[in-house]
Formats: structure tokens, sequence, C-alpha cells
């Protein structure tokens, strides 16, 4: 099973995923960033597909065209989502339905979208997590793989709690990369 990551920023989740010893056939990225070094040491094979537009001109549809073609002709299998900065839309979760994982900052379906931290911490929660779930064209909205639950202090403000959320993230999500896998491969 051929796995693919897609980053945009630090590499910090792709970095808890290589760390995890995950086998990660492919870095797909949209711009330049962290993340391209951080595959080039670890020798895994990347690819950029430039997001050159930005506004009510860019098109997603042909974005996630061109993000499927680079994919297939990898024989990418399952993607892992890792912070990558451009929501993709129908061709891609059509391509590859059901093997679409990413990580939401929040113990969905509390809390959807990008400012689940934020609101978590609005609406007064004492406890918060992480999600790792199956992609849809619906955001945070696929089925739920698994969660872990993060407290929620009375002196934590957006940032602190995403560090303890992000800290707790890079163990869940790995781990279910793994399991996610194994299944795939016991039932292909």
């Amino acid at each position: 099973v051929r796995l693919a990551v897609l980053a945009s920023g630090t590499g910090s989740i792709y970095k808890a995923i290589i760390d995890a010893n995950v086998d990660v056939s492919l870095v797909l990225v949209d711009r330049s960033c962290a993340a391209i070094e951080l595959a080039t040491s670890n020798n895994t094979p990347w690819l950029i597909v430039e997001r050159t537009q930005f506004g009510p001109d860019f098109d997603r549809q042909q974005f996630s065209r061109d993000v499927v073609a680079a994919l297939m002709e990898a024989n990418i299998d399952v993607v892992a989502m890792a912070g990558f900065g451009t929501v993709l839309d129908t061709p891609f979760f059509e391509t590859f339905e059901g093997r679409v994982l990413n990580t939401h900052p929040a113990l969905l379906p509390s809390f959807p979208g990008w400012h689940g931290v934020r609101d978590a911490l609005q609406h007064g929660v004492k406890i918060t997590g992480c999600t790792v779930h199956i992609a849809t064209l619906a955001v945070d909205a696929g089925p739920i793989l698994a969660q872990a639950p993060v407290e929620v202090f009375d002196t934590d403000d957006e940032a602190s709690l995403h560090e303890r959320i992000k800290t707790v993230e890079r163990h869940l999500y790995p781990e279910t990369i793994k399991k996610f896998l194994a299944d795939l491969e016991t039932h292909t």
C-alpha cells in the first residue's frame, strides 16, 4: 500500500509520521516549504503541484485534478493530509474515496472547520482533543477513526491549547495511519 503525505508548511505532522516509522512513498506540497527539505533528508520522493492562483480566479477543480494526476502517476493508494494548505474538491475525493486521512484539533463532530481550538475555548469546554478521520468533500464530516482527549486549563489561550493538542496529535495520527494501512493490506 503506497502512502502519500500532502503538506504545505513546517512538515511537523509529516515528521511525526516518519518518526513513527510509517513508510511514505511520496510527499506532495502546494508550495515551497520545509516539508520538501524533510522529505529530501529522508530520501522520500517529493513533488510540487504549485498553487499559483488565489482569490476568485482560483480553479479548485482543476487544481484537484492536477493533484489526482500526480498521485495516480505515483501509484498512490492512501493519502494522509498533513497541514495541506489548499482545500481540495470533488475530483480528489471521488478518486480517493475512503482513503484520505486527516487530523483535526478538536473532538469531532464538535468544532469543525479552521478554528476548532478557538471555538472550543470560546464555548468553555473542559475537554477537547484531536480527531483522526476519513476526509470527505464535506469538511471534517467523514467517519471518525480515532480520538484522544486533551484537558483545557483555565490559563489556556489558543496557542497553548493548540500546542498540547499537537503533542497528542503527533502520536495519535501516525498510529492511526499505521492501523489503517495494516487493515487495508489485510483486506486487499
